[in-house]
């Protein structure tokens, strides 16, 4: 049987490789069609952002989670929660399609209801893929997901960028995302080769419910939370303004949300497996934790610093608004990994009411600060979410160390070395920002020093987290090597 790292590298490397080729593909695609494409036809999808985030969070209901940390999971529970969820998906599709004129009347704009009733296609097919991609997940296999998902992206890509070119306008968004979602789920089905026995057991849905319906409550708190920018935007201010933020919003998420995406794919089936184990669990956990920052802080610091450059280059100047939003949103969202490890202890440790309980008291605290900002404007409201980030970071770390001694001045410790040399490098890149370059030179010259310069000064000290990252990636070249040599 091969050991916890080696499933765990395994799982890392393939995860990484599903998330940036998917997504970095599709972020190419996308900067072609947003340089076609208008900040209103955006600001319209983001309108609609909410309702098909929170529909999403009632379809997976918490038992996505609930099947991985359940380790006596069997067939009958996976029937369970497939039919549960197409049950939920349906009914989510037939309310945002009947309610799509009150949705359109809330924003004051006729052409959201043929784009919600379309476009709520997609938590119906989002339905059959939630029990798939578990099983995948458990298995640490995203290898197969790595298949399924870019070629989905790849395809849809193509056909979004026709449409942008022939003046479909927001459509172009709304058949992207269907046939992007789609062809994902119908190539999860082929690849994974699993069918869900006829049956459905109220015993088990009443064990994984117990569960997972603290995770369902948890999730919706975030996802509401997480979106309510946008409703608020977009009530508030122009199509446009919220074509802006929501730009920039998805442009800072990039680095930092797909990489701790991939970190917490693998390290919740991960820290599942060594749950009773406190010494081993923290070791893991803190290894996670620095390997996570050391990538995503440079990545976000970088990304503020030259982010003028990058929003005139790649989607031209009528973009250049967002630039303000996108320098905060970086330094907000590059603790999200922070934010996500620490939650993820709570989940593998099966303490979702403790999980439920940190995201009422964090929500509460944000619901105050966007109340404070939002007459003063997106940019406060900007600074605000830092704010209530750092605010909310404190608490999640509270409890981490109730569970497992690892309480807010040695995870900060650990973090250090990593935030400091993160923040001489942005100064760095920023200074070579307004040296009067072309944009292009600019980017170039910026990202090549400031990799040059993060790496280099992390070797020259034999830091930690450039030692372990370094070993994961040899691990990662002999594996690939390996396979190779073998003919996979």
């Amino acid at each position: 049987m091969p050991s916890l790292k080696n499933k765990t590298v395994s799982g890392v490397a393939w995860s990484s490789l599903e998330r940036f080729s998917v997504q970095g593909i599709q972020f190419v695609m996308q900067i072609i069609m947003a340089r076609i494409l208008l900040p209103d036809d955006y600001g319209v999808i983001a309108m609609l952002a909410i309702f098909l985030a929170v529909s999403q969070t009632f379809i997976d209901s918490g038992f996505s989670s609930a099947l991985v940390q359940k380790s006596d999971r069997s067939e009958v529970d996976y029937a369970t929660v497939f039919y549960f969820n197409i049950v939920i998906g349906v009914f989510f599709f037939l309310g945002l399609f009947f309610s799509a004129p009150l949705i359109a009347q809330f924003y004051k704009l006729a052409a959201l209801i043929p784009v919600t009733q379309v476009i709520a296609l997609n938590l119906v097919i989002s339905a059959f893929a939630v029990v798939p991609r578990a099983k995948l997940t458990i298995l640490l296999d995203f290898k197969t997901q790595v298949k399924s998902s870019l070629s989905a992206v790849v395809l849809s890509g193509i056909i979004g960028i026709w449409m942008a070119y022939s003046g479909y306008g927001v459509w172009t968004l709304v058949i992207q995302s269907l046939l992007n979602n789609s062809l994902n789920t119908l190539l999860l089905w082929i690849l994974s080769k699993w069918m869900p026995l006829w049956t459905f057991s109220i015993a088990s849905f009443k064990r994984l419910f117990s569960y997972g319906s603290k995770m369902l409550f948890s999730a919706l708190l975030d996802t509401i939370f997480v979106n309510i920018y946008t409703i608020v935007i977009g009530k508030k201010f122009a199509a446009t303004e919220l074509g802006y933020y929501s730009r920039a919003d998805q442009f800072a998420q990039y680095p930092s949300g797909n990489i701790s995406s991939v970190i917490g794919r693998v390290a919740f089936p991960a820290m599942c497996e060594i749950q009773n184990d406190d010494a081993r669990l923290i070791e893991v956990y803190r290894k996670f934790l620095k390997i996570s920052v050391f990538i995503i802080f440079p990545l976000m610091t970088g990304l503020a610093a030259l982010s003028e450059p990058f929003i005139r280059y790649v989607l031209t100047e009528k973009w250049l608004p967002l630039v303000i939003y996108l320098q905060l949103l970086c330094a907000s969202y590059m603790w999200y990994s922070v934010h996500g490890l620490n939650l993820t202890i709570l989940q593998a440790k099966g303490r979702s009411d403790l999980f439920l309980r940190l995201e009422i008291i964090k929500k509460i605290i944000a619901l105050i600060t966007l109340i404070i900002t939002v007459p003063m404007g997106i940019t406060v409201m900007c600074i605000g979410s830092i704010v209530s980030g750092f605010i909310c970071l404190y608490i999640n770390v509270y409890y981490t160390k109730q569970l497992l001694n690892m309480g807010f001045l040695k995870q900060m410790k650990d973090i250090l070395p990593t935030f400091l040399l993160a923040a001489s490098m942005g100064v760095l890149v920023f200074m070579l920002t307004k040296i009067g370059l072309s944009d292009f030179l600019t980017l170039v010259i910026g990202t090549l020093s400031g990799i040059l310069y993060f790496i280099g000064i992390a070797a020259l000290f034999k830091m930690q987290e450039w030692r372990e990252l370094y070993s994961i990636m040899i691990q990662y070249v002999k594996k690939i090597n390996h396979l190779r040599d073998q003919g996979s």
